[in-house]
């Protein structure tokens, strides 16, 4: 039985479009783009006064820009536009901020490898999905405003200034400093606001469910290794992109270790009965879930699954198979 993790799912009354003020150094805008991957959307930060700075600016929704703006006061204006990282509903937009105020990017890269498209290495959960639900699942797709069913990686984000860890950014009345935190992609950031000793994680610790790590790009090895590198940092309160404020972070991310370190558990349970692959595992352990999490999910078992291979207590049947969602593996 895996970890029960305590998610901070209240997010207060708020409204799409609107801006709230949430310390006294920070305000936050929802984008209008809900869904079973992003919760209710993506949480734009933005921080400080007059020469402001903004933490992902979300994904292509030229009203979400409007309502970024409408954020400002009078007299305000970006400068700094701070990218966590290279996902389809975290930097897109930077490109149309830039376009309209010359705001500065900072990220630590342009994204990393993406994995090749391959029919014949997809995970089939035909025997669990009915028909009728995929037709569900396509019609809601389809339903989606254009710029809405762009997903993944943005491999067109580079950001205009490079950062590596411990890099301090100093603005008006603010300061910045970049933590690389890689594993959910090779390129995320979580950004520290030094004056309040807070941290905008990203999709690195969510407040309202665990972060999908996909190979190629995604590691569980540097997921679990980046988790535990921010539990003795002592910040009060995590912001993340998606879902409310994260009070006792350092607990909270206690829980996400337990909670990767009990999958894997899981899935060497599994495997005692016999070689098998990724399709056997998420419906039972994703079982009560959103279908449509399966996918993902099939990739975070994956990561987990070359993570127990890269520890010598799995072993992959077929070594041609390592990288593949359809690979066989087998206890060592």
């Amino acid at each position: 039985m895996a970890t029960k993790i305590e998610h901070h799912l209240d997010l207060g009354n708020f409204a799409y479009g609107s801006c709230d003020q949430v310390t006294p150094m920070v305000r936050r805008v929802i984008c209008k783009n809900p869904s079973p991957f992003t919760y209710k959307g993506t949480g734009t930060y933005l921080i400080g006064e007059g020469q402001v700075a903004i933490v992902d600016p979300g994904p292509p929704l030229e009203s979400h820009l409007d309502n970024i703006f409408d954020a400002l006061q009078p007299g305000e204006t970006i400068t700094h536009a701070f990218i966590t990282h290279t996902h389809s509903d975290h930097s897109p937009l930077t490109a149309s901020l830039k376009d309209r105020v010359g705001s500065i990017s900072y990220g630590f890269g342009p994204h990393g490898a993406v994995k090749e498209e391959d029919p014949n290495d997809r995970v089939d959960f035909s025997g669990y999905i009915s028909q009728e639900e995929q037709n569900q699942y396509r019609k809601e797709y389809e339903d989606l405003p254009d710029e809405l069913k762009r997903e993944g990686a943005d491999t067109d984000f580079v950001p205009d200034v490079f950062l590596r860890d411990g890099d301090i950014v100093e603005g008006n009345s603010w300061s910045i400093r970049a933590i690389h935190t890689p594993g959910h992609t090779s390129n995320h950031l979580c950004y520290e606001l030094i004056e309040e000793n807070s941290l905008f994680s990203g999709d690195h610790v969510m407040g309202w469910a665990t972060s999908v790590v996909g190979p190629p790009d995604g590691s569980m090895l540097d997921y679990l290794t980046s988790l535990k590198k921010l539990v003795p940092m002592g910040h009060d309160l995590y912001w993340p992109t998606h879902g409310p404020s994260i009070p006792n972070p350092s607990e909270y991310v206690k829980s996400f270790i337990s909670h990767r370190e009990e999958r894997e558990e899981q899935i060497v349970e599994y495997l005692k009965a016999g070689p098998s692959r990724i399709a056997d595992f998420v419906p039972q352990m994703y079982e009560g879930y959103d279908k449509r999490l399966w996918y993902p999910a099939a990739g975070s078992v994956h990561a987990h699954l070359l993570h127990l291979v890269e520890t010598g207590r799995v072993k992959v049947v077929d070594e041609e198979g390592l990288t593949k969602l359809t690979a066989i593996y087998d206890l060592c």
